[in-house]
């Protein structure tokens, strides 16, 4: 029975969010023997978007496939990649005739892998398409074309990132949430032989607060007044994600288990990233 291992990597946060994923992405695909790895891009600029030379830094790091999110147009630069790159997605039930895609494939050991980018509704501001009848819709070609199906739902609500992980249990391989930056401690295999886990994490200062100086927030907190919030580069520096097994056969998954290193020896060195 064939099988293989997916890293999927929590949103990367800021300069530093990068020089972390830099860092140990070799040791991590080494250690868990990984054969794909996808990763969430939307924060890695500036704590808010993602730019054409943050998909070439990934690209030339080991990723095989960049999903995001609400904040992927933050850097309107990244337009005409949106456009022109497959292994860029962002989330697939945006209203049609947006740039870019939802959906994207890659060759993973001559097997061929689909990720699929949804957007939640619940707490979320953007008036997106419903992500469980975009799911139905876009399974149909999908599972034409393999039964290898990763998902990153990137919303807010542990109930519907749950409730999509429950519907679609058995239909995909994974169902993985992103956005909150917070790493969950509810992995495992659905019934099904769908992997959930609510959400993977973050790339970023570990006493932050979701990867922004906490004494921004706090202020933002106290006085309701906006803010403009920076990105923490502080060590230590925290980075998250789930290794998920897959059975290249019935496509179920047969383990996910969480990724979490922590590091202090960390520096912010631009010409690294």
């Amino acid at each position: 029975m064939a099988k293989l291992r997916f890293l999927m990597i929590g949103d990367v946060v800021g300069a530093i969010g990068r020089i972390m994923y830099q860092k140990h992405i070799k040791a991590l695909k080494e250690k868990f023997n990984v054969n794909g790895v996808i990763v969430n891009g939307e924060n890695s600029v500036h704590g808010r978007g993602i730019t054409s030379k943050a998909v070439k830094f990934f690209k030339h790091n080991e990723v095989d496939m960049i999903t995001s999110g609400n904040h992927v147009w933050a850097q309107r630069e990244i337009i005409p990649t949106l456009e022109e790159k497959k292994d860029l997605l962002r989330p697939a039930n945006y209203p049609s005739g947006v740039p870019g895609t939802g959906i994207g494939f890659f060759d993973c050991e001559g097997y061929k892998v689909a990720v699929i980018n949804l957007q939640g509704r619940v707490f979320m501001h953007d008036d997106v398409d419903c992500p469980f009848r975009s799911a139905d819709s876009i399974l149909t070609y999908v599972k034409s074309q393999t039964n290898i199906v990763l998902i990153d739902f990137h919303a807010e609500a542990t109930s519907e990132k749950m409730g999509l992980a429950y519907y679609l249990d058995g239909r995909v391989s994974a169902v993985v949430g992103t956005h909150t930056h917070v790493q969950t401690a509810d992995e495992r295999v659905l019934p099904g032989g769908t992997a959930y886990i609510s959400d993977i994490g973050m790339v970023g200062a570990l006493n932050s607060m979701i990867g922004v100086k906490k004494e921004i927030v706090i202020q933002k907190f106290l006085t309701q007044i906006p803010v403009k919030f920076e990105v923490d580069d502080e060590p230590p520096i925290v980075l998250s994600g789930v290794c998920i097994e897959v059975d290249t056969k019935t496509g179920k998954a047969t383990s996910i288990e969480r990724v979490r290193i922590v590091d202090s020896d960390v520096v912010l060195d631009f010409h690294s990233c």
